[in-house]
């Protein structure tokens, strides 16, 4: 006799968390010890930032009270892949680290992403939380849940949702950062108001000197306004079943340069080239008009990042790479494109030979 038993499984979860911009470190540090207790803390960074703030900042935690241990991984992209989490995973369970543990990533989206992967799938899922310390993870990659490591065939191809338990922005971190990674972070920020926000996009193409002094009140005020609206995109759709691929503008040619870059191009010099691409095809389409695309050259351009494809870089192999893509179904992918600056179109479908055919030199 065939018996059929349904599990029941309906769930209502609040993982709601707050992102704090403008505090310190060392406010930082005290807040979690008591905010978010735990028997033992894992400070997870990579060696540059490691000198720069995660051995200070190990020390304000056992000034406060915690037992902490601090974990250091190379620097850079080409660490955020399976065989660093699993080193990780072997420090961590070696370390004591328990279900009850609280996992600190400190550093950039890098460490970010491995670290909240990590913590995802360590005893089934532990506790993180998210101290970014660069333009780009403050802006983007910290507020979102979205944790992932890279595969040969593209970006972040392996990884989950899980939304940490706060997130600590303290812009003074910014200070640290070369011209050429604050000016990654920038392609993200130009991102939020070519979709979303004009009076933003606005702000940037009139208020960039400030911006490039790092004027303290103004990254506040970009940092600040960047997470409002990445939290409001979030709040509509956390798994990215919709709303949310708006935030995908730029990044399906973005991904595919930078991999055939061998990241050789920072993840914001690619996106802002995908940009580029994708108002070129949004212009194509008719979606934009040329002013719009002008706007968007001129703005990436004041915060000195590249607007076209590497000479040596072929455009057909871009296009190529595109289709592993995560987006991709049944040979076309869902592009995100430009209507006009603060206002994009989700999910338009495209091929390869579509997007060959709107982008042809």
């Amino acid at each position: 006799m065939n018996r059929v038993r349904t599990v029941r499984l309906k769930k209502s979860v609040d993982d709601s968390y707050t992102i704090e911009v403008g505090t310190s470190l060392k406010r930082t540090a005290r807040d979690i010890c008591r905010t978010i207790p735990a028997p033992c803390y894992f400070i997870i960074t990579d060696h540059h930032v490691r000198a720069l703030y995660a051995r200070s900042f190990l020390q304000l935690m056992k000034t406060s009270g915690a037992r902490v241990q601090l974990l250091s991984i190379p620097a850079g992209e080409s660490s955020k892949n399976r065989q660093t989490k699993s080193m990780l995973e072997d420090q961590l369970l070696a370390g004591g680290a328990q279900r009850d543990s609280v996992i600190i990533a400190l550093g950039g989206g890098m460490v970010g992403d491995l670290a909240g992967f990590t913590a995802a799938t360590l005893h089934r899922g532990i506790r993180y939380v998210h101290i970014p310390t660069t333009l780009l993870s403050q802006v983007d990659s910290s507020v979102g849940g979205k944790v992932a490591v890279d595969h040969p065939f593209g970006k972040n191809l392996i990884g989950a949702f899980a939304q940490p338990e706060k997130v600590y922005i303290d812009v003074t971190t910014l200070s640290s950062l070369s011209s050429r990674d604050f000016s990654s972070g920038m392609a993200e920020v130009i991102k939020y108001g070519a979709i979303l926000d004009r009076r933003l996009f606005s702000y940037l193409e009139t208020n960039s000197g400030a911006i490039l002094r790092r004027q303290r009140s103004a990254l506040e005020l970009i940092v600040d306004r960047s997470c409002v609206l990445k939290r409001r995109v979030v709040e509509l759709d956390e798994l990215e079943t919709g709303p949310r691929r708006i935030l995908n503008f730029g990044h399906t040619i973005g991904h595919a340069v930078e991999l055939l870059s061998k990241f050789a191009l920072s993840h914001g010099e690619a996106v802002s080239i995908g940009m580029v691409a994708e108002a070129t095809m949004s212009n194509a389409l008719g979606l934009c008009d040329e002013r719009d695309i002008s706007r968007l050259v001129h703005v990436l351009q004041q915060f000195s990042l590249p607007t076209s494809f590497p000479s040596r870089m072929r455009f057909e192999a871009v296009i190529a790479a595109t289709a592993h893509d995560k987006k991709a179904r049944e040979g076309r992918i869902e592009y995100t494109l430009l209507e006009r600056i603060g206002k994009a179109r989700v999910g338009v479908p495209l091929t390869q030979l579509d997007v060959m055919r709107l982008l042809k030199p």
